[in-house]
């Protein structure tokens, strides 16, 4: 089962891959580094196999799983180093393998040893749980592993033989306030990668309000934010519709360092919630951080509508940090 808080489909993936080396079996680490054309995943997923079949993670959506799973689980001889692997080079492969629209996939296929590869694939998972990102330089000559602190997540490189793959911090979304639309806002959020935490002090409010996946918490949301949802890896929304909780979450979100902060309303309530935060000391700079009314204005009116608008916008921001980071770290 997926620990609380693994939405991120690479989390998942590594810690499965550390429960079975730590039990003595032996698996198979697949890593997407290039593709051509349209493919349905992209450089940096991975799908992991143990010895017994047992997989976690996606390459290709569905098409080369299969193929996959039985060739690496069913291995007399399955070696010990990488193996780097085209698909779809050939209008035979992508018959076979149904690539959609002629695409180009390739892949990096990692034999692993408990011996070997259960220590640093725990440091890995160690480091994704620290939130620190970490880049995994795997030798394809001999397939050893070490690491390189990275300040720039998900990136993925196949150059000199020699494979670079950065982890980051998985996407953190903290809603302030139970109710419909934060209820449809973590579902959507929980199928996008991020881990989603409700923060609701009304109990009243939190009757009923039951969503897999998510956790809640029952407390005010200044310290919250402050303790756990401060990094740059954070988005912030306040759904409560209630000044006394969603302006407490706000202040604290506006001194952090979060991608992505929003408050939910109207042109009007949000311009008196602006007012608000002045007389409480927020800057002007610090309050052009603030997505308010939330979302991007697609007429929405239904709970369903403003979520999806809110995510838009939301994963738009996400975008827009991994680009700045690249940019500031080129090398």
């Amino acid at each position: 089962m997926p620990e609380p808080g693994d939405a991120d489909l690479s989390t998942r993936v590594i810690r499965d891959l550390a429960r079975w080396l730590g039990n003595g079996q032996r698996a198979w680490l697949c890593t997407v580094v290039r593709t051509w054309g349209s493919s349905p995943r992209p450089p940096g997923s991975l799908l992991a196999v143990n010895e017994e079949g047992e997989w976690s993670g996606s390459v290709s959506g569905g098409c080369l799983e299969e193929q996959l799973i039985r060739q690496v689980s069913t291995e007399s001889n399955p070696g010990t180093t990488p193996e780097v692997v085209d698909y779809g080079v050939t209008e035979s492969d992508q018959q076979q393998w149904r690539l959609p629209c002629g695409g180009r996939m390739r892949l990096v296929v990692e034999p692993l040893d408990p011996g070997r590869h259960a220590a640093p694939v725990s440091m890995l998972l160690e480091a994704i749980d620290e939130r620190r990102p970490v880049t995994r330089r795997v030798n394809l000559t001999s397939g050893e592993w070490s690491f390189v602190a990275s300040s720039v997540p998900e990136t993925v490189e196949e150059t000199d033989g020699t494979l670079l793959h950065t982890l980051g911090p998985q996407a953190r979304m903290l809603l302030i306030g139970a109710g419909e639309v934060a209820r449809y806002v973590a579902r959507i959020a929980l199928m996008n990668g991020f881990s989603v935490t409700l923060c609701e002090p009304r109990e009243l409010f939190l009757q009923g309000w039951d969503e897999p996946g998510v956790e809640v918490r029952e407390s005010l949301p200044d310290d919250l934010v402050r303790t756990e949802f401060s990094d740059a890896y954070c988005a912030i929304l306040a759904l409560g519709h209630d000044p006394r909780i969603d302006d407490m979450g706000l202040l604290a979100a506006l001194e952090s360092e979060a991608f992505y902060i929003g408050a939910m309303g109207s042109q009007r309530t949000a311009a008196q919630r602006r007012e608000r935060l002045h007389q409480l000391g927020v800057t002007d700079s610090a309050m052009e951080r603030l997505h308010a009314p939330i979302g991007f204005q697609i007429g929405s009116k239904s709970p369903p509508e403003i979520a999806v608008a809110a995510i838009a916008e939301v994963l738009a921001e996400r975008h827009r940090l991994l680009r700045r980071m690249i940019c500031s770290h080129p090398e």
